[in-house]
This record gives structure tokens, C-alpha cells and sequence, in this order.
């Protein structure tokens, strides 16, 4: 049963109505997880240091910890207001913001279901299917470099810590009669760094930057072959080449997947990543 243009119209706007309020909810819902870790965090801080202040001023006395109070009760003060503010924000919030990260998550879920649905009824002919899913392609490519640039950040601070680490820990450890309070900072360099070369191993923050980076360059290469109609893509109707393109791009993509789920095997299985 063939679809009439006004009824394709206002499927069509129905769509992207569809996409508005799920990129609305994706916004409320990086706010309000963020606002509600935040929250959790000063509120835990405060309270630990509340506690902490009070034992400590019992146990030893005002004057023997002086330097330690006039640090941590601006640090207590900072995290209370903190608290506070958020609580204050969340009670003041409207539309999307007033619920909860967790109703925003089932919202999110609802509302992209009911795109699927208003999607499959539209059935849009294969051409046009293909014309968007060309035009999807700068989305994915800025999605792989995000997370690509994400990865590798945390390989470059995993290794300065390492690096400075093992510097520090080397010079700290070769003075001659350490003092104790140098001695706990060896051994927090020492703990710092093992920590960080293990991570390090145990995600390969490198490889996964890697892998995405050249996935990206990949697809890349195929889009703008596509545009400029260079090989392979300078020969067939364009309906041909629109399919060619979607066929090349989903093998790269099941290829970045095969790398991702052979680099999250355990480390005798890593060395066999392609």
C-alpha cells in the first residue's frame, strides 16, 4: 500500500518531532545524573568531614590539629553549600529537569521505542533510506573521535603518572635516611603507579584509541569518495553507489566491533587483535 505524499509529510515532521524530544531528554538526563552524582558526592564529603572534625577535635584537641581545621572547614563549608545549591536547583526545576535521572532513563527509552514505531509505518522507500543514512555518516564519524580522544587521554595521564611516578618514587626512595612522612609519599608513588601502568594493561586505552581513530579515517575515505565520485565510487546510478557506500561503511563498523570485544578478553587473547 503505497503512502500518500501529505500523509509521508506529517510522518516526516512526526519524525523529527520524535528526534527533538529525545535529544531534550538525552540533555535533561546528562544534567540531572550529573547534578545528582555532584549532590551525592558534597553531601558524602560533608558529612565525612563533619565527622572526622568532631572525632579529631575530641581526641587530640583544637590546638594540636589548628592546621588541619583551618583546612578542612572551608573545605566542609564548600562542600555543604554545594550540597545545598543542587537541592535548591532540583526543587526549582520544570519540564524534564524536575525528574529523576532514573524516570529520565525510562522516558528516553519510551520515547525512542515510539520513534521505531511512527518510523516502521512511514515505510520511506530504500533510496531515501539510504539518503539518510549517508547523511548520518558526520554524526558517527564526530561519535568515534569523541570517544577515540576520550581513550586516548586517558592513556597520556595513565602514562605521565607513570613516568613522573617512577622518577619521583626513585628519587624519594635514594635519599639516605628517609624521613617517615617522605616514606608514605614513596610508598603513595609507588601504589599510584602500579595502579596506573595495571589500568593501563587491563583496558588498553591505547589500542581502543587507535582502533577508532582508523575506523573513522576509514569511513571518512568512503564518504568523500562518495561525494567527489572517485573510485570505487565513480561508476553505476547513484542508488548503486548509495548501497556500495551503506554495504562498506557496515563492514568497518562489524569490524570495530570484533576489535572492541577482542580487546575486552583477557590479555592472552589481546595479541591477537587484528
Amino acid at each position: 500500500m503505497e503512502v500518500a505524499p501529505e500523509d509521508t509529510a506529517e510522518r516526516v515532521d512526526r519524525l523529527i518531532g520524535h528526534k527533538k524530544g529525545i535529544a531534550e531528554i538525552r540533555v535533561a538526563l546528562r544534567i540531572r545524573t550529573a547534578q545528582t552524582v555532584i549532590r551525592w558526592l558534597s553531601g558524602a564529603l560533608a558529612v565525612v568531614l563533619l565527622f572526622t572534625f568532631i572525632v579529631a577535635n575530641v581526641a587530640v584537641g583544637w590546638s594540636t590539629i589548628a592546621l588541619a581545621n583551618k583546612i578542612a572547614i572551608p573545605i566542609f563549608a564548600l562542600s555543604a553549600g554545594t550540597f545545598w545549591v543542587i537541592r535548591s536547583i532540583e526543587e526549582r526545576a520544570e519540564g524534564h529537569y524536575e525528574k529523576s535521572a532514573r524516570e529520565l532513563k525510562i522516558e528516553l527509552e519510551a520515547a525512542e521505542e515510539l520513534r521505531l514505531l511512527d518510523a516502521a509505518r512511514l515505510g520511506l522507500p530504500v533510496p531515501d533510506r539510504q539518503y539518510s543514512y549517508k547523511d548520518s555518516i558526520p554524526a558517527e564519524l564526530e561519535g568515534l573521535r569523541k570517544d577515540g580522544r576520550k581513550y586516548r587521554r586517558k592513556h597520556n595521564v595513565a602514562q605521565s603518572v607513570i613516568i613522573l611516578g617512577s622518577l619521583g618514587g626513585t628519587s624519594v626512595s635514594a635519599l639516605a635516611d628517609t624521613p617517615a612522612p617522605l616514606k608514605y609519599w614513596a610508598m603513595g608513588i609507588t601504589l599510584a603507579v602500579g595502579a596506573a601502568a595495571g589500568f593501563t594493561g587491563y583496558y588498553k586505552w591505547r589500542e581502543r584509541a587507535f582502533y577508532l581513530q582508523q575506523t573513522a579515517d576509514d569511513i571518512e575515505r568512503h564518504a568523500t569518495a562518495f561525494d567527489l565520485g572517485i573510485y570505487p565510487y565513480d561508476e553505476g546510478e547513484e542508488h548503486f553507489r548509495l548501497a556500495k557506500l551503506a554495504k562498506e561503511i557496515e563492514l568497518l563498523r562489524v569490524e570495530q566491533r570484533k576489535r572492541e570485544q577482542q580487546l575486552d578478553q583477557p590479555h592472552e587473547g589481546g595479541s591477537e587483535v587484528v
